[in-house]
C-alpha cells in the first residue's frame, strides 16, 4: 500500500483540495484541513512503517540525526512545481508522525486580509514594538508576512526576519531582506537577536517569542529606535500584556512594565471564523494601540481596564472583538451563532440586525 500513493503526492493533493494542513498519523487516513475541519485525503491507512518512510524520505541526513536526538524537528520543505511547506516531525507512542502546513509562494496584500486600515498604518512606523498574537492556525504568521512586505515595497531600509523555519520567502524591493532560519542560520532566537543590531536593521520580524530571553531580546530591540513585529500565543489584548509581563520574575516586572511603556505600539489579536455560506473563513481582530490611556493603565498595572480604554479609542483605530464579531455578523459574513460564540458580549449581537433578514435562519 505504501508503493500506491507517496508524500509528494499527498502534499499535491492538499494544494489541490485547498488544504492549509497535511497530518499524518499512524493508524489513519491522511487527513486534510479546509477551512478548519479535517477530512480524509485518501482512502489508505497509514501504519508505522508508512508513516516513517514517508517523513524520512524528506529529510537530510542532518535533519535525521537532529530529529533522532531531539525527537522534534521544525523544517521547512520546498516541493518543485507544488510550494512550500513548514513540518513538525515528532514521535506519538513511539512512532514517527508529521504536520505539513502549507504555505502559498504569493504573500497576500494587506488590503486582501480583511484587517482593518489601522493595520496598514502601523507598517508606517519606524520604532517600537508591535505584537501579533492569536492562538495557533489564526494567520498570525500571514500577517507578518503581508506587513514586512508592505514595508518592504514602500520604504527603503534592511528587514532581518528570524524564523523557525522561515515560511514565506521574500525577495528585496525598495528595503533589503535578511531571512535567518534556527538552526540554519542561527542557533536560537535569543542569540540572534543579540546580534541583530550589528546587522544595520530597520525592521525586524521575529516569527514566536515564547520565552523570557527571546521576549527581553525582542524588548531592547524595540527600544533601540528599529522597528520589531514579534508573534505570540494569546487570546486577546490584554492577555498578551499580561503574559509577556508574567513570564519575568517579579523582581524584574515593574522594569519590563516600564520598557512597555515605552516601546510597544500595538497589539493585534487575530481568530479566523468559518462564513456563514461555508466558503471559508474570515479575520476577526481585536486592536489595542498605545494612547495616553493605555499607557497609564499599563503603568499602574490595570491590565482588567485596557478592555475599555480599547473600546474608548476608536479615534485611533482600536477595535474590540465585540466590534469585529458584530461587524462581521452585520455584514452577514458570519452566523449568529458564530458571532455569539466569539463575543464577550452576547447582548451586542442579539441587538444587530443582520445585513440580509432571515439569512442565518
Amino acid at each position: 500500500m505504501a508503493n500506491e500513493i507517496d508524500i509528494v503526492q499527498l502534499l499535491a493533493l492538499t494544494v489541490e483540495r485547498n488544504g492549509s494542513d497535511l497530518h499524518l498519523c499512524a493508524g489513519s487516513h491522511p487527513m486534510v484541513r479546509v477551512n478548519g475541519n479535517l477530512a480524509p485525503l485518501s482512502e489508505m491507512i497509514l501504519d508505522a512503517g508508512i508513516c516513517r518512510a514517508f517523513i524520512y524520505s524528506i529529510l537530510t541526513e542532518y535533519q535525521r540525526a537532529r530529529f533522532e536526538e531531539t525527537l522534534e524537528l521544525d523544517f521547512a520543505l520546498v516541493v518543485s512545481n507544488l510550494g512550500r511547506f513548514r513540518c513538525n516531525a515528532h514521535f506519538s507512542r513511539g512512532v514517527v508522525e508529521a504536520t505539513f502546513r502549507y504555505i502559498p509562494e504569493q504573500i497576500p496584500p494587506l488590503e486582501s486580509l480583511g484587517l482593518p486600515p489601522v493595520v496598514k498604518r502601523l507598517c508606517s512606523l519606524k520604532q517600537g514594538l508591535i505584537l501579533i498574537t492569536g492562538i495557533t492556525g489564526t494567520g498570525k504568521t500571514t500577517t507578518l508576512a503581508a506587513m514586512i512586505e508592505e514595508i518592504n515595497r514602500s520604504r527603503t531600509g534592511v528587514i532581518v526576519t528570524i524564523e523557525d523555519p522561515i515560511e514565506y520567502v521574500f525577495s528585496h524591493n525598495l528595503s533589503r531582506i535578511k531571512q535567518r532560519e534556527i538552526g540554519a542560520d542561527t542557533k536560537s532566537f535569543p542569540i540572534a537577536l543579540r546580534h541583530v543590531l550589528r546587522q544595520d536593521p530597520d525592521v525586524i520580524l521575529v516569527s514566536e517569542i515564547s520565552d523570557l530571553e527571546t521576549i527581553s531580546a525582542a524588548i531592547s530591540a524595540a527600544e533601540t529606535g528599529r522597528l520589531v513585529l514579534a508573534a505570540l500565543h494569546s487570546g486577546d489584548a490584554p492577555n498578551a500584556i499580561d503574559r509577556i509581563v508574567d513570564a519575568f520574575p517579579k523582581e524584574r516586572q515593574d522594569q519590563v512594565v516600564a520598557q512597555l511603556v515605552n516601546s510597544l505600539q500595538a497589539v493585534i489579536v487575530q481568530r479566523l471564523l468559518p462564513k456563514a455560506d461555508g466558503t471559508g473563513r474570515v479575520v476577526c481582530t481585536e486592536i489595542m494601540v498605545m494612547n495616553e490611556a493605555v499607557r497609564s493603565c499599563l503603568r499602574d498595572r490595570r491590565f482588567q481596564s485596557i478592555l475599555g480604554m480599547i473600546e474608548l479609542g476608536g479615534k485611533d483605530g482600536m477595535m474590540t472583538f465585540d466590534e469585529s464579531v458584530a461587524n462581521l455578523y452585520s455584514n452577514g459574513l458570519i452566523s449568529k451563532d458564530e458571532a455569539l460564540l466569539n463575543a464577550r458580549d452576547p447582548n451586542r449581537i442579539n441587538a444587530v440586525k443582520p445585513a440580509k433578514k432571515g439569512f442565518f435562519g
